[in-house]
């Protein structure tokens, strides 16, 4: 498998994790067992899953890094994990929290990052 599509292969995986990690919790009240978790208890569970997320990221990034061996420069790698961040995020959020909508600024929003991927892979 080349090495570009290894390290996307990776953050994506990682910002699964990551994302779950951050917001996961806020669906926490609508799980019967986890409903009486205080604050400390809901962030050793999100830490305890961004475990995984630094799993895959760190790999990724190595991997991933031209002064590794990968194909990516530092702002390209960034930039990247950026717009993977987001993309797992509207995935998320369109599933699992079905009260916010996606609204017309937002999916401009998003074009604008599609657009910063552009330019900071432009030679």
């Amino acid at each position: 498998m080349p090495t570009s599509l290894t390290t996307i292969l990776l953050l994506i995986l990682s910002n699964i994790f990551m994302t779950f990690a951050w917001y996961g919790h806020l669906k926490f009240k609508d799980i019967s067992w986890l409903q009486g978790l205080g604050l400390f208890g809901i962030i050793l569970i999100s830490w305890g899953i961004a475990l995984f997320e630094y799993c895959f990221q760190i790999p990724a990034n190595r991997i991933g890094y031209v002064e590794n061996g990968g194909p990516f420069n530092l702002w390209q790698l960034k930039v990247l994990q950026e717009v993977i961040t987001l993309i797992v995020f509207m995935a998320f959020a369109i599933l699992f929290f079905k009260n916010e909508t996606l609204k017309w600024n937002h999916v401009v929003g998003f074009i604008f990052l599609v657009l910063a991927v552009y330019f900071i892979f432009k030679k």
